[in-house]
């Protein structure tokens, strides 16, 4: 299988910042407690299938005392995402992952169905097309994977709707392009989420459980 660079989008779980849509249902530090769960299983999963090299590309500031710990792994690469929408930051991402020679893929933190399998199943697909995604119940996508760059894929696109996957689709035809897909995988974005995560992920529920009885 060819090597594949995995760059991971993530912000520091502060309570106020990450995954505010869950605050009603867990509060603020419940919400920043299940976001750092939830990094810490990407994280592991990315470096777990050992496709390549592993990116933390992190906001608001990879200098926090939060990133220490991914700062002293040496199987991590940790770098800091550019400021403007997250299409501008996934594509500079990108860009810079592709420079190196390598295909990359973007995944965020919100899915815990991107194990390892997967992730391992997604960089063989890529080998044979232009792209392969991960779309999501909710009409985005939790991984994007592209063996060449076009700024067509990240602008003008109406970021956290349920539009972002249709119209990703429609980008990649207008190119050209050539993509594999999987199956629609479910994320966590909204309280009612909170269920599937529990039947699922009890090793991720720990948070949740606590905070919902």
């Amino acid at each position: 299988m060819s090597a594949v660079r995995i760059i991971i989008i993530a912000k520091e779980p502060r309570p106020g910042l990450a995954k505010t849509r869950l605050i009603p249902a867990l509060g603020t530090q419940g919400a920043a407690e299940l976001a750092d769960q939830l990094l810490h299983h990407v994280v592991s999963q990315a470096l777990a299938a050992d496709l390549g090299p592993v990116e933390l590309c992190v906001t608001p500031d990879q200098d926090a005392d939060y990133w220490r710990h991914w700062r002293d792994n040496d199987r991590i690469e940790l770098t800091e995402q550019c400021d403007g929408d997250l299409g501008k930051r996934m594509a500079t991402a990108a860009q810079r992952g592709l420079a190196s020679g390598l295909p990359v893929m973007l995944i965020g933190t919100d899915c815990p169905q991107l194990e390892a399998p997967r992730l391992k199943t997604m960089a063989a697909a890529l080998t044979q097309q232009d792209a392969c995604l991960c779309p999501v119940l909710d009409g985005g996508y939790s991984l994007l994977g592209l063996r060449r760059f076009d700024s067509l894929l990240f602008s003008d696109i109406p970021w956290s709707t349920d539009q972002v996957m249709a119209l990703t689709r429609d980008r990649l035809r207008q190119l050209g392009w050539r993509w594999h897909e999987s199956e629609p995988l479910w994320d966590l974005d909204e309280p009612e989420d909170l269920a599937r995560l529990q039947q699922h992920y009890s090793r991720l529920c720990l948070t949740t459980a606590k905070t919902l009885r």
